[in-house]
């Protein structure tokens, strides 16, 4: 009678099924770890572009009341309200980019005024505030300071 004798592996598939189980968690963490990057990624492009067209905004709203052009100066480490013509605007801004710290400076010249927008956000503590700046030039009425 033949009798087939069978070669013991001593474990290669169990071996080889521990290290499939690592590659995958490995890739599993890997995607994960993207996907919270990207997330952070959108919601900072989100505030950004919510800061583009908050001060957007604002330029047109001092390019058409150009005369009372010094009560939309202000600044957020002063810790005062903005002034009456400038409080609509940073209620909607506040709302839509939740503890911004906005700061507006004119600068007045001979036949344009120029006009700073920063409008800063911190996305996490302990990290630098995201900030965007937009500086703009409005022409003086009839060229007058």
């Amino acid at each position: 009678m033949n009798t087939i004798h069978f070669k013991k592996q001593g474990g290669a598939a169990m071996i080889e099924a521990v290290v499939a189980v690592i590659l995958l968690a490995v890739g599993l963490l890997g995607t994960v770890a993207m996907q919270a990057r990207s997330y952070a990624a959108i919601n900072d492009a989100g505030m950004r572009a919510e800061a583009t067209l908050a001060a957007d905004r604002l330029v047109g709203i001092v390019s058409n009341d150009y005369d009372n052009i010094d009560q939309y100066v202000f600044t957020a480490k002063d810790k005062k309200q903005p002034s009456t013509a400038l409080k609509p605007w940073m209620g909607e801004t506040l709302d839509a980019i939740p503890g911004a710290a906005v700061d507006v400076a004119v600068v007045r010249g001979v036949t344009q005024t120029q006009v700073d927008i920063t409008i800063a956000w911190q996305r996490r503590q302990n990290e630098e505030p995201n900030k965007h700046v937009m500086t703009t030039y409005i022409m003086n009425p009839k060229g007058m300071p």
